[in-house]
């Protein structure tokens, strides 16, 4: 009786231990079918707008306002008459807003030639892996500027020919949670050029890189190489030849909770594209450098 009991009892387990053991493998592949996969975006490419001058990849966020004052002080060559550069300083104040999560608009006022400017930054791709595989970011940049100063003979009073257009793609790529990089082909439209030697139009391709050294410190290198097309007569004109420079700066940055703070050495002092791209005349070589420095506060109006 015994043994007719062990043998039945046996048999049921068999039957509903492989039912149930089929029942979990069809719920674990039901549930398999019904997560979708995950798409995950690279984030913090750069800790700010900007790579150092020019614009980075990032943007505000939706209904996020970011108050930006940059500063550049003189020329390190000037001596200690100016404090080798501190006694003299050129600043930037600038609004840039985030209307939704792809377009960010923004305006700013410089003491570079009493420059107003606006712009907007759109985002077109986001670099993602996982279901949806994106190797890098891309944003079109498109800007817009106008030269204030007093006019003379070299400054025509009309209003259209003191402003200046930028047309720019952003192309960045984070590799690891230290080192992203940025390529930036750049179109500059000058209504009204300094010389008349040069050109209106102006093409140059930007180089940026972001190394994170810690948690809240990144070191950041950017080189702009503008394409004249008759640098050669720019530097024979008469009277004055101006002799121009390509843009390269190295900055550092620190986040601090609610702003990042970014201090740079560069040979630019103007901190708007049509300036430092096209305006650019001091040398590393000879000591006509900068030290400047940017400071961001982000305002958030989300609910």
């Amino acid at each position: 009786m015994k043994k007719r009991l062990l043998t039945f009892t046996f048999i049921l387990f068999v039957i509903f231990g492989k039912s149930s053991l089929a029942s979990a493998q069809d719920l674990d592949s039901l549930m398999n079918k019904s997560v979708k996969p995950q798409i995950t975006y690279a984030t913090a490419t750069f800790k700010s707008t900007r790579v150092v001058n020019g614009h980075s990849v990032e943007r505000m966020k939706k209904n996020q306002l970011e108050f930006r004052v940059s500063h550049r002080f003189g020329e390190f060559n000037t001596g200690s008459y100016n404090f080798w550069g501190l006694d003299q300083g050129t600043i930037h104040l600038a609004l840039e807003y985030g209307i939704n999560d792809w377009l960010e608009a923004g305006i700013g006022r410089s003491t570079y030639e009493k420059t107003a400017d606006a712009f907007a930054k759109v985002s077109l791709l986001r670099q993602s892996s996982g279901a949806k595989n994106m190797p890098v970011h891309l944003s079109y940049l498109a800007s817009t500027e106008v030269i204030g100063v007093n006019y003379n003979v070299a400054m025509n009073k009309n209003f259209t020919s003191r402003m200046s257009f930028v047309q720019q793609l952003l192309i960045a790529r984070k590799f690891n949670e230290h080192l992203s990089l940025q390529l930036s082909p750049t179109f500059v439209h000058r209504n009204l050029v300094p010389q008349e030697v040069e050109k209106n139009d102006l093409f140059c391709a930007g180089f940026g890189g972001r190394y994170k050294l810690s948690k809240r410190i990144s070191l950041n290198i950017e080189y702009f190489y503008v394409y004249r097309g008759n640098q050669n007569a720019i530097n024979q004109s008469v009277p004055t030849p101006t002799k121009y420079y390509n843009p390269l700066s190295v900055g550092i940055d620190i986040e601090t909770g609610g702003h990042v703070f970014q201090i740079m050495i560069t040979n630019a002092q103007a901190m708007r594209e049509g300036g430092f791209i096209g305006k650019t005349t001091g040398s590393w070589s000879d000591g006509g450098i900068h030290l400047g420095f940017n400071i961001s506060r982000v305002f958030s109006f989300n609910d």
